[in-house]
C-alpha cells in the first residue's frame, strides 16, 4: 500500500499572513519539498515575484498565523 502523502492540497493554495511577512499579506504554494518527516512550502508573494520564502507547512496550520484563501483586511478584523 502506498504511503499517504501529507498535505496533499499544498501546491497551488493560496493563504493570507495574519501579519504583513516580507512586506506582504498574500501569497501562494509555488513548490513544495519533502525532507524525512517534515513538509516544506515555498512562498511566493501575490503582488511581487521576488517575494519568496521556505516555510515548514505544519505553521499553515496556525491560524495566528496563516488563514487559508486571500482575506481582505476588513475581513480579518
Amino acid at each position: 500500500m502506498a504511503k499517504k502523502q501529507k498535505y496533499p492540497h499544498l501546491l497551488g493554495s493560496k493563504w493570507t499572513a495574519t501579519q504583513k511577512t516580507w512586506g506582504w499579506r498574500h501569497f501562494e504554494v509555488v513548490n513544495r519539498k519533502n525532507e524525512d518527516k517534515w513538509v516544506f512550502a515555498e512562498m511566493k508573494s501575490s503582488c511581487d515575484d521576488s517575494v519568496r520564502f521556505w516555510i515548514n507547512a505544519k505553521q499553515l496550520k496556525d491560524r495566528d498565523l496563516w488563514i487559508p484563501g486571500w482575506m481582505t483586511l476588513d475581513s480579518m478584523n
